[in-house]
């Protein structure tokens, strides 16, 4: 079911992002030079230095590294979700991104609790990772 949320706009550099996401994956970079995985995308790793990465799918699979309360209204397409969590995911891999908490009861979501990937659909060509709370 598509949404009715804004729809992000996609730079360059996160193309390859967005792209695996419309094909139901969730892809990272990773240094070709010593293996980092790192989110978000950038030009440089940061652990030696390279210039060279490609996309690499990691398994969707992580924690809630860290979250907060959204309580004010910055979009009209947000406001019947009020309040909502932001929620910082640390993936098996390392990586940590930033993202929404689907499917979960505000006294459910804590620091350590175990979540996988969703793709929510936002439009013809996008459909943007989410993350619900792992069921077993």
């Amino acid at each position: 079911m598509m949404s009715d949320k804004i729809i992000p706009t996609i730079p360059p550099e996160l193309e390859p992002f967005f792209a695996a996401a419309k094909e139901g994956r969730l892809e990272v970079q990773r240094c070709v030079s010593c293996g980092t995985l790192r989110f978000p995308a950038r030009s440089l790793c940061a652990t030696c230095l390279s210039t060279q990465s490609e996309w690499t799918p990691v398994s969707g699979r992580g924690e809630v590294y860290s979250f907060f309360w959204m309580h004010q209204v910055y979009h009209p397409a947000f406001a019947a979700e009020v309040p909502y969590a932001v929620v910082v995911v640390q993936l098996e891999e390392g990586p940590r991104l930033t993202t929404n908490i689907l499917d979960c009861a505000k006294d459910e979501l804590r620091v350590g609790l175990p979540v996988e990937v969703t793709f929510e659909e936002r439009g013809p060509d996008v459909r943007l990772p989410q993350f619900r709370p792992r069921r077993a």
